[in-house]
């Protein structure tokens, strides 16, 4: 049997993971043993978005080794916490930390960079962070909860990511910038200026145009105090140094491959070292152009040259179009193409608005073509420009038009019909307008999921989505097909509109709705559980108590609803109880505890307040589940789309700062929308004081505590597009908060569309914020009324899910690996034991002949 070539990827970071997605595309019989050799305890994920963990979401939420991923490419041999140290090019083979010696045929570094950390004295001083890894982030946010100051050093994108998360903390927040300007890298002084003042406001300090010096240690041995080179000194508690990054090319220069000047693996157009086996991408190589590219669009260009390099085919990277787009501390900046104006003889169109602290400005050639620019304060026309401007084609469109405001623009702003086929929409996956319009009249994509499904547009960083679908729906328009407003294929309704059928027809079940109000058959993949969620929030309102697990509706549940408990990337599932307001007794932690070691499960502390128990097989989980029932435990409802947590700070009670019981309120409302099936998942939570400590303005709802009563905010999420909540009510008593929660959750609920979380919700919304206000608080559409009666229902009818199926044989038969043989465990879950406690193994055995996989 001929041995398969041996292809090693040192790094699992996104680029790693990229490439090992690419050359799955490429290659779907698997020709290759792949061995991946990580740094970190976890699989890759989205570093992007790191900022968001600060804000309430979850490392699995980031996590980018997914179960899709793991059987589409089987066979895999992870190898996390055990980075490579040396390469031995001779004998073609790698040595980790561990002392392991892997041999290859093909290597790829994807060793990425590390944080540059300026010469400042007393930079190792404990309370000194960088910014790069999840475990930074755990370690920032472990210091903050007793700081009550701190200064990010560097003010460029990740600088002052850095500085909202501790800003959002509640720390005074000091900004130290070695550069005249903010963001010095994207935008020019007049961006610079504007996006200062917008973040000053918010009360974060900024010095530009010095340096830290020193950093000085208090009694404690902690940060004290920090030193500038003007000679002002902060006061601080905590560092964080973002002061940009450095190539990780040291196993190159170990093993004598060629290296840059200033660092990085130097690599030709394919991604090749001077050793044609071994390949480089990433932050960790110097492309052709004589560049390190530190994003993550030119990342995953190389990955992909790699791959069609690797697998026999085609593959080259060029270079990148830079460009970034992101919102800093609530700020929405932008920059792309040449925004400092270094081409000869370029002409600038200019927009400022210091009111309003908004800036623009386009840079063009003297025929007319977009050579880039920059927006702070108002992004919206960059999907439009970046894209214009990387094509290089004239304008057809006055390029001032591009940049009024649309009230004021002479015509109709420029849209996706302005953009040449060429343009490049997608610059994760290299995807032109041309490649989407082709997918779009010619293979048949009708919505935005297919057309991402087909081209991969989108499924990068995903801040072309919103483009996407404009070019879709005007695509469709051009030739006469009817924009597809319904939920699927099988609906010609909106999710709204669905609900409002059921609330008012009395339907209960999925059959009666399609064969009524659809197209007939089956379903797919996006209606039946979006339809499921509508019976499941309407059944018990209606009078008809349907368990999610009986009958029909039991075959609509996406995976984790079909077992009650989030399945793993290794088939196994987690557990996680409702603990409200993260308010527990020494008695509870004990059966959690007790259980947890009994059933051999890996235990941690959520962001919300909670415990999970990880690593549950499906045939445990009744056994587990009837433990906790006993125990007085309910379900925590983390595997559904409905209220997860309310998170509390400690309030009256303890805190010295609290001036309302936090912990009261954020357990009664908890207690009081348990169960609520949703759109999408809800979080929220309750702060006693302005300090803000359960970070109430990053949830979708949050209460602030003041000395007249409880400000309400409605409309906050992390995740990948984090956004701050903003505020409905203000100084509201007890009776009034608690009736504006409900309606506001009910309103969600009925009109949301699928899976859209409450900020995006409210931002689709004619009148924003102004008129969900007049709608809940007005009642400006007359409908608080039915509102307050269907919040009334869930609350009388809420029934633990978990108790109802412990009490049921039926639902419990479901609960079995294989269904021809109930009580034999899947031997696929496997563990291995780190830092005493189990973990995912990396290796998947073979299903046993003769067992049916449930």
């Amino acid at each position: 049997m001929t041995r398969k070539p041996r292809l090693v990827l040192v790094g699992h970071g996104m680029i790693g993971q990229h490439f090992l997605q690419t050359l799955t595309r490429r290659t779907p019989d698997h020709p290759f043993h792949i061995t991946v050799l990580a740094e970190e305890p976890r699989p890759a994920y989205d570093r992007v978005h790191l900022t968001s963990l600060f804000s309430g979401t979850t490392e699995e939420e980031l996590a980018l080794w997914t179960t899709e991923f793991a059987d589409e490419a089987p066979g895999i041999d992870l190898r996390l916490g055990d980075p490579v140290t040396a390469v031995d090019r001779a004998a073609r083979t790698v040595t980790t930390r561990s002392g392991a010696t892997v041999g290859y045929d093909t290597l790829v570094l994807a060793t990425g960079s590390r944080p540059f950390v300026p010469p400042v004295e007393g930079h190792d001083t404990p309370g000194c962070f960088v910014y790069r890894t999840v475990d930074d982030v755990n370690a920032v946010r472990a210091r903050a909860e007793n700081a009550k100051a701190g200064v990010v050093v560097g003010g460029g994108l990740l600088g002052l990511e850095a500085a909202g998360a501790l800003h959002a903390m509640g720390l005074v927040t000091h900004v130290v910038e070695f550069t005249p300007r903010l963001m010095a890298a994207q935008v020019d002084d007049g961006g610079g200026s504007a996006l200062r003042r917008r973040i000053e406001q918010l009360g974060v300090v900024v010095h530009t145009g010095v340096a830290a010096r020193t950093v000085e240690a208090g009694e404690d041995g902690g940060v004290r105090r920090m030193t500038l080179t003007d000679g002002t000194t902060i006061d601080c508690d905590l560092v964080v140094f973002s002061a940009g990054v450095r190539p990780r090319d040291d196993l190159a220069r170990a093993c004598g491959l060629p290296v840059g000047e200033r660092g990085g693996i130097v690599v030709d157009k394919g991604c090749r070292t001077a050793d044609p086996r071994i390949h480089a991408i990433g932050e960790c190589a110097l492309t052709s152009d004589g560049k390190v590219h530190g994003l993550v669009a030119p990342g995953y260009a190389m990955a992909e040259a790699a791959a069609g390099q690797i697998t026999g085919g085609s593959g080259e990277f060029t270079g990148a179009y830079p460009a970034a787009s992101l919102k800093l501390l609530g700020v929405d900046v932008a920059g792309f193409g040449d925004a400092h104006a270094t081409g000869e003889d370029a002409l600038e169109v200019t927009y400022a608005n210091s009111r309003d602290d908004v800036y623009k400005k386009l840079l063009l050639t003297p025929d007319g073509r977009l050579l880039g620019g920059v927006l702070v304060g108002d992004t919206t026309a960059y999907d439009v420009l970046r894209p214009l401007a990387a094509a290089g084609a004239p304008l057809t469109t006055p390029p001032e038009q591009l940049l009024l405001p649309p009230d004021a623009a002479s015509g109709a702003p420029a849209g996706p019909a302005a953009l040449p086929d060429e343009a490049l929409i997608c610059s994760c996956h290299h995807v032109t307008k041309g490649t989407i319009r082709e997918a779009i009249t010619e293979q048949g994509c009708t919505d935005v999921r297919a057309v991402k499904r087909r081209t991969h547009a989108g499924t990068g960083c995903g801040s072309c989505t919103g483009l996407i679908g404009k070019l879709l729906d005007s695509t469709l328009g051009e030739s006469g097909a009817p924009v597809a407003k319904g939920l699927c294929e099988h609906f010609p309704q909106t999710r709204p509109e669905l609900f409002e059928i059921v609330r008012t027809t009395g339907i209960t079940t999925f059959s009666r709705l399609i064969d009524r109000h659809g197209s007939g058959g089956d379903g797919c993949d996006i209606c039946k559980p979006a339809v499921a969620s509508i019976l499941a929030t309407l059944n018990p309102r209606l009078g008809n108590s349907v368990h999610i697990l009986d009958g029909e509706q039991a075959a609509l549940q996406d995976t984790n609803d079909h077992f009650l408990a989030n399945l793993q990337r290794n088939g196994s599932y987690s557990v996680v109880p409702r603990i409200p307001a993260g308010e527990i007794t020494p008695e509870g932690l004990i059966t959690i505890g007790e259980i947890a070691r009994d059933f051999g499960l890996y235990t941690k502390i959520t962001g919300g307040q909670r415990i999970d128990m990880f690593g549950a097989t499906v045939d445990q989980l009744p056994h587990i589940w009837r433990r906790l029932v006993d125990a007085g435990f309910e379900s925590g409802h983390a595997y559904g789309k409905a209220l997860r947590t309310v998170k509390s700070c400690v309030g009256t009670d303890w805190c010295r700062f609290g001036v309302q019981d936090s912990v009261a309120l954020a357990i009664e409302l908890e207690l009081r929308y348990r169960g609520l099936r949703s759109p999408h998942k809800i979080k929220a939570a309750v702060s006693g004081c302005a300090r803000e400590c359960a970070e109430a303005r990053g949830k979708d709802f949050g209460v602030i505590a003041t000395s007249a009563g409880w400000n309400l905010y409605v409309g906050g999420n992390g995740g990948m597009t984090p956004r701050h909540a903003g505020l409905l009510l203000a100084d509201a008593d007890h009776d009034t908060l608690v009736r504006t929660v409900d309606r506001f959750l009910m309103f969600y609920v009925s009109t949301a569309d699928r899976l859209e979380r409450t900020a995006p919700w409210i931002e689709r919304m004619e009148g924003g914020l102004d008129h969900l206000r007049s709608v809940l608080v007005d009642d400006a559409l007359g409908i608080c009324a039915d509102l307050d009666a269907l919040m009334a229902r869930h609350i009388d009818t809420y029934e633990d899910e978990w108790r109802a199926t412990l009490d049921d044989p039926e639902r419990l038969r479901r609960f079995v690996s294989f269904v021809n043989a109930p009580g034999t465990p899947d031997p696929t879950v496997r563990f291995v034991t780190e830092r005493g406690q189990i973990r995912p193994a990396p290796v998947l055995l073979p299903v046993p002949t003769g067992a049916v996989a449930r």
